[in-house]
């Protein structure tokens, strides 16, 4: 039975639990170390004793890519398609622009390039997630990475034949801390990649967080959690959207703030009535017990202000006019025709999200992820000598003494 808490009782269950990361961090740490050491030897070995890997490389050779698209269904692969295309669509809508101004003599402006090698990592633990290949491949594309790599432990033939219907070719099957180590300081057998994105376990995110130094990560992902706001609705529909959080993992979090008592006892019933026929109701019903509940607020303005504090990954809100009240959030879902499960697949933004509170900083993954924006400027001898009493002056009460005479080596009475 899921929980039905007052909102001064909340401070325990926004806490959230502490993903154990210093334990993981010790056990990675000599994983990490010994494939920067011994590059492809250790990646093999611990490929084959984590993932079973029975072939003699972790390249999963093209033919087998070949196979795994041609076994996908026509369904499937419309479906991939469609969703591929909204994902793309969006992020055409979020590439920043190249522009240049001329303002007092001088010519300001940016360019933008994409990243060289990406890495992404595809979990393969108990679902298999080729929508993760698409929402974090896709957006590489648009912003014209040509090198993007995927790895994943054990990949179902959905994930390899996504990832040979979306063109990517280079992909690795070897999971866990060593495929974060092969791509942050690269193998004969794997590139080394100029950033690392996509979900993982505690494992995948201590070593993301260890190597953040040495590549570019997205964030340290933690469990996965929702939180709805809601003063009336569907109990079904609510009821659906916390399970459907909540089947993910045992330590997914989903909690419905709401300020109606009928409401609160409707949907605690149905959750109960829908695990009873949910198949994945054995982890659903841990994460529901564990980790979730249905908090009476005495207003709306209470519960965005709680989901705020919380900053949740997704947050769901009964209508637009809610919008300029919230300041963090990893993705917002409006209405009741937009469940999460909808982002989690294909209306086009993505699903690879900030979680334990890392959205305060930062929102989804996207396509600025993939592209640096360079600055340009072009000074004329005008300009420049206007400034020069500003840049000098600033340089020497640093005690810069060279960058000043840089610039008074360029002025008219040099």
């Amino acid at each position: 039975m899921i929980r039905i808490l007052q909102s001064k009782d909340i401070g325990r269950l926004l806490a959230r639990r502490k993903a154990r990361l210093s334990e993981a961090e010790a056990i990675v740490r000599p994983i990490l170390d010994a494939v920067r050491q011994r590059g492809d030897r250790a990646l093999m070995e611990y490929a084959r004793k984590f993932d079973g890997l029975a072939r003699n490389s972790v390249r999963v050779p093209e033919s087998e890519l070949r196979a795994a698209r041609t076994s996908l269904s026509t369904a499937f692969t419309r479906a991939v398609l469609e969703a591929a295309g909204n994902v793309g669509a969006f992020a055409r809508l979020q590439m920043p622009r190249e522009w240049t101004k001329t303002r007092n003599g001088m010519q300001l402006g940016q360019i933008v390039r994409p990243l060289d090698t990406v890495a992404v990592y595809v979990p393969g633990g108990r679902y298999p997630l080729p929508s993760t290949v698409v929402m974090t491949v896709v957006p590489a594309q648009i912003a014209g990475v040509p090198n993007i790599c995927i790895a994943s432990p054990k990949p179902s033939a959905e994930v390899l034949g996504t990832a040979a219907l979306l063109g990517v070719n280079n992909v690795f099957e070897m999971g866990g801390a060593q495929a974060i180590a092969a791509f942050a300081f690269g193998t004969r057998t794997v590139p080394k990649a100029d950033r690392i994105v996509g979900p993982g376990n505690i494992y995948v995110a201590a070593a993301k967080k260890i190597l953040a130094g040495d590549v570019g990560i997205d964030f340290v992902a933690g469990p996965t959690e929702i939180l709805i706001v809601a003063a009336d609705g569907d109990p079904r529909r609510l009821a659906a959207d916390m399970l459907a959080q909540a089947e993910h993992d045992v330590d997914a979090s989903a909690v419905l703030l709401t300020t109606s008592k009928r409401l609160a006892a409707a949907v605690a019933k149905e959750v109960d009535r829908q695990l009873a026929t949910l198949p994945t109701a054995p982890i659903a019903r841990k994460s529901i017990a564990g980790n979730s509940a249905i908090v009476l607020v005495r207003s709306l303005d209470e519960a965005l202000d709680i989901s705020n504090r919380f900053a949740p990954e997704h947050l769901s809100i009964p209508a637009s006019g809610l919008l300029e009240k919230v300041k963090h959030a990893g993705s917002v879902f409006v209405g009741p025709f937009s469940p999460e499960a909808a982002g989690d697949y294909a209306s086009g933004p993505n699903h690879v999200l900030p979680t334990g509170g890392a959205a305060r900083i930062r929102g989804g993954l996207a396509v600025t992820d993939f592209v640096k924006v360079i600055s340009v400027q072009e000074l004329s001898a005008v300009a420049l000598e206007r400034l020069a009493p500003a840049i000098t002056t600033l340089a020497r009460a640093e005690g810069l003494e060279a960058h000043a005479r840089s610039i008074e080596v360029r002025l008219p009475h040099a």
